[in-house]
């Protein structure tokens, strides 16, 4: 879902991202995305982590609220 937060300064547009693997939900809420070598790092609202291996992303789909992975060669 994306929202606007007010920070002391700005107004600040934030989206939860869910992320997909050939078409499965694997993580939801994501909030960070760190594409590292062959392996794609995500952190949700909540502060949990996941680090998927053997992975890289294709799709990054803002309006969707989707972020696409696929397995790495």
């Amino acid at each position: 879902m994306c929202k606007r937060v007010r920070n002391a300064r700005k107004v600040v547009g934030m989206c939860e991202f869910s992320v997909f693997i050939k078409g499965e939900a694997v993580f939801k809420d994501v909030i960070y995305a760190k594409a590292n070598g062959n392996r794609v790092i995500l952190r949700d609202v909540l502060g949990a982590s996941k680090v998927l291996e053997n992975c890289k992303i294709v799709e990054i789909d803002v309006t969707s609220e989707r972020l696409v992975l696929s397995p790495s060669s």
